[in-house]
């Protein structure tokens, strides 16, 4: 007897609460299976509440205000466990990841008036004036690199599925690896130019597409599954990279 498929966990989208005087961000997911409201705290989404599918949304607020001492408690930990983590500053020889591979830093002081970056096969050469921080010129490197690649693909991937979109900005998002608003706005990560070109290009179809539907509803990741059927491994991938990341690139 084969077992029936236990339905998907979906996020349905982002929200932010005041509490004590802090706004407090969190991700609103709906599971097949839950019976009972659950808290959690993940690296991938900082606060999500998972909550049973048919749950009134307008019940949520009282709910979460008898869990505001739990809330801000375990975001105050989780945030001190972050800022506790040893972090050195790249050096001669790191790795860095880049398009879903590894670069090797190649880290020369000089007496020069400009700092200059270039990718040479699967090596970075930096020269910099000294006292310079190295972590600032690869993060700008970093961004100026996702800037045109992203910009590139998101003209092209939005003309493969039909839809217009009005501006992408690049960013430095804390939680989400890309966004979509009501106007057709994009907003993507600029960290996303670690992962694989496919799973690049997976994020930003996913905001695109909901240009045509916005939400996360059966026929928006039938759309998702016509244009990326990989969607479930790249999602996998941007799951686990965003555990790392606070170690790798905490810039």
């Amino acid at each position: 007897m084969r077992r029936k498929k236990r339905p998907r966990l979906t996020i349905e989208g982002y929200h932010t609460i005041g509490l004590n005087g802090k706004s407090i961000r969190f991700a609103l997911k709906r599971s097949g299976i839950a019976r009972n409201i659950l808290f959690e705290i993940r690296p991938e989404d900082g606060l999500s509440i998972v909550v049973p599918r048919g749950y009134p949304v307008e019940k949520l607020p009282r709910i979460i205000e008898e869990k505001q001492k739990w809330i801000l408690s375990r975001l105050s930990r989780y945030e001190e466990h972050l800022a506790s983590q040893p972090y050195r500053e790249k050096m001669n020889g790191d790795n860095i990841p880049f398009m879903g591979h590894n670069l090797k830093l190649c880290l020369t002081a000089a007496n020069t008036e400009n700092n200059i970056v270039t990718l040479q096969g699967q090596s970075l050469f930096v020269t910099f004036i000294e006292k310079e921080s190295i972590d600032n010129l690869i993060k700008s490197w970093y961004r100026a690199q996702a800037v045109r690649y992203i910009g590139e693909r998101v003209a092209e991937l939005s003309a493969r599925c039909d839809v217009s979109c009005k501006k992408v900005t690049i960013r430095n998002q804390r939680t989400r690896w890309g966004s979509c608003s009501q106007k057709g706005n994009l907003s993507l990560n600029w960290k996303l130019i670690i992962a694989p070109p496919d799973v690049i290009d997976y994020v930003i179809l996913h905001e695109l597409l909901h240009i045509k539907e916005m939400n996360h509803s059966k026929r928006f990741w039938k759309l998702v599954d016509k244009y990326c059927p990989s969607w479930r491994d790249h999602r996998k991938w941007l799951r686990k990279a965003s555990i790392r990341l606070a170690d790798e690139l905490p810039f």
